[in-house]
């Protein structure tokens, strides 16, 4: 199934081809590399080339901005009740990923239509985005674990914007799959989890994470942290060349198998305002309670 996040009033896809997106984060427009982008389009107007900043990769790895006027070191855009902080990074990223609220949005709706106290656990959680959600969403506790102590930070900052300061949120710097398995041993439980694996990273030890080898073994070691009535499982993914019907069949033989409920897999995608086509950004995985 494809998942279109469309409804947006702070960023919009204006253009995207030639392996680039053009993007307008509220006032800010941006041009930055999109591999997924390999349609060809017409670069000559003023639009493509007049952005306020504009992304380049170096041959020999990375890349660099430039900016054609001044811009704050960063700015903040907003998702119906939730605002974000936005900066470009020497990495071409800006600190958010806006095709996930699709992915807000069902996690907000199951929380709310709960009817009953939510701890949820935020993997591989980055700036944050899914945890404010979740907390916003009414969840009791809202766990957040991630490698990296600057992006943990940044999340803090999200959420003191999103005005989330009295929610009961946890931030854990540390390795995933180690902190999961400390979870077990202290025999505590979520009643959801949501994870957004990278391809490859390290840990703030020099554990090594990779998609491929690591998926499987943690997502079994978080069945061992979930309640007896979970109320989803969600994996997002930007590795390339996994399809989502590996993470269908990942949750189909592990949740489904215990706790039975519903599962879906597709990509998630914006919408082009040129031209109404779909920008395909990632894929994800769903398991559900029927509750």
């Amino acid at each position: 199934m494809l998942r279109v996040s469309d409804e947006w009033q702070d960023y919009e896809c204006l253009d995207a081809g030639n392996g680039e997106k053009l993007e307008r984060w509220k006032d800010v427009i941006l041009r930055r590399p999109d591999p997924q982008a390999m349609w060809l389009v017409d670069m000559k107007t003023s639009l493509w080339n007049n952005p306020d900043g504009q992304y380049f990769r170096s041959n020999k790895g990375g890349g660099h901005w430039e900016f054609h006027k001044e811009l704050k070191d960063y700015w903040t855009v907003s998702y119906k009740e939730l605002t974000f902080k936005v900066s470009p990074t020497n990495f071409k990223h800006t600190g958010l990923f806006p095709e996930q609220a699709a992915n807000w949005d069902f996690m907000m709706d199951k929380i709310r239509k709960a009817n009953r106290p939510i701890r949820v656990l935020n993997l591989f959680a980055y700036t944050g985005a899914a945890t404010m959600a979740c907390a916003k969403a009414g969840a009791t506790e809202v766990v957040q674990v991630d490698a990296s102590k600057g992006m943990t930070e940044w999340a803090k900052e999200n959420m003191h914007l999103s005005n989330l300061d009295d929610c009961h949120i946890r931030f854990i710097v540390d390795d995933c799959l180690k902190f999961v398995e400390r979870e077990a041993r202290r025999g505590r439980k979520y009643d959801a989890i949501v994870m957004d694996p990278p391809s490859y990273g390290r840990g703030p030890n020099g554990e090594v994470w990779k998609f491929e080898h690591n998926l499987d073994k943690l997502i079994n070691a978080c069945m061992n942290i979930l309640s007896d009535k979970p109320l989803f499982f969600l994996i997002n993914a930007y590795t390339t060349g996994i399809s989502s019907t590996v993470l269908y069949n990942i949750l189909k033989m592990t949740l489904d198998v215990k706790y039975q409920g519903e599962v879906d897999a597709g990509e998630i995608g914006l919408r082009i305002t040129n031209n109404n086509l779909i920008l395909p950004c990632g894929i994800y995985g769903r398991w559900q309670s029927n509750d």
